[in-house]
């Protein structure tokens, strides 16, 4: 036993920075699974009730775990020299400040998506990121948790991409599934959210399709509508993209459909790849020791996802007019 509390007392020891639906059903099960790995020190909401109760559900895995609560609890975790880093769960509004607070206090974070409400938070939050100093011990990792680029159906498609000739044109079809049995239906900071629904759920589709193709997109031309009024506005968008390359291709997205669908599809002169999602024992799916970052997990890739979306809603603001898109 004593080796065993000897090997934990080793394992790196990190916090979770919010305790809403997404770090409950999702990071506390997955930092379960990986509980050889990594120590859940810390888990921090604004009210001491919400955080009691998310540390709760990790008790099992993390008996020790502190629960830590409002301005005083944000200030312990940074404090904390043990906690080498954290994970920022929070609403999209707030995120990038949190995220530089703890970066600024030298805790490597891990971001949730989207990596920023506009380009000019983000072009904003890097240049503050950047003026950090490359010294002792280290330049602390900010990353964005974004699993799309990390999906294994992506990183082989992407492999075969030069297999099947030169692209022709590109479809990307979102038919999602947003209603009122999903347990993000009625979250208030998705909903306030610019862009509403498109924005965060969008993020994922554009960094899948920025993953297969390999080339940058740089210029939409795009309509949005508001159809379904128990949705935010917009709930669908058609855009019309260019990438790098010269090639174009369609992004069409509906929220909400009653036959969800979602697929990526480059059609070239010798072959075709199409992604499609799927489900596999219940869960969603795609058929088919240093200290360094991962460089698809990086903040300025998710900026990148942003960038896309950003400049497909402003094209609808103006009525499809073209609109480059903000390079970063």
């Amino acid at each position: 036993m004593a080796g065993e509390g000897n090997g934990r007392a080793e394992l790196p020891r990190i916090a979770v920075i919010g305790a809403g639906i997404f770090a409950r059903t999702q990071y506390i099960p997955r930092l379960r699974e990986i509980a050889h790995l990594v120590v859940l020190k810390a888990i921090w909401s604004r009210t001491q009730e919400s955080a009691k109760a998310a540390a709760e559900l990790a008790r099992d895995f993390a008996p020790d775990i502190e629960c830590k609560w409002g301005d005083v609890g944000l200030e312990e975790i940074m404090g904390d020299s043990s906690i080498m880093g954290v994970a920022v769960v929070l609403a999209g509004q707030v995120q990038v400040e949190l995220s530089l607070k703890m970066l600024k206090a030298g805790k490597h974070v891990i971001q949730e998506k989207p990596a920023s409400g506009s380009t000019t938070e983000a072009e904003t939050a890097l240049s503050i990121y950047n003026s950090f100093p490359n010294q002792f011990p280290h330049k602390p990792i900010w990353a964005v948790g974004e699993n799309y680029r990390f999906e294994p159906a992506f990183i082989e498609s992407s492999k075969l991409i030069n297999d099947i000739g030169d692209m022709m044109h590109i479809q990307v079809i979102i038919e999602g599934s947003m209603n009122s049995s999903n347990p993000y239906f009625n979250s208030t900071w998705r909903r306030n959210f610019v862009g509403g629904f498109i924005l965060d759920m969008g993020v994922h589709f554009i960094a899948g399709l920025r993953m297969l193709v390999g080339s940058e997109i740089t210029s939409v031309s795009s309509i949005s509508r508001h159809v379904d009024m128990t949705l935010p506005p917009p709930d669908n968008i058609c855009s019309l993209f260019q990438l790098e390359n010269g090639c174009a291709g369609v992004f069409v997205f509906a929220v909400n459909s009653r036959s969800p669908k979602i697929l990526w599809r480059v059609d070239g002169t010798k072959g075709t790849i199409q992604v499609e999602r799927g489900v596999d024992s219940g869960k969603h799916g795609y058929q088919d020791g240093d200290h360094k970052a991962e460089p698809r997990s990086s903040y300025v890739e998710g900026a990148r996802d942003v960038a896309v979306l950003e400049a497909m809603l402003e094209s609808s603001a103006k009525q499809g007019a073209p609109v480059q898109v903000k390079r970063f």
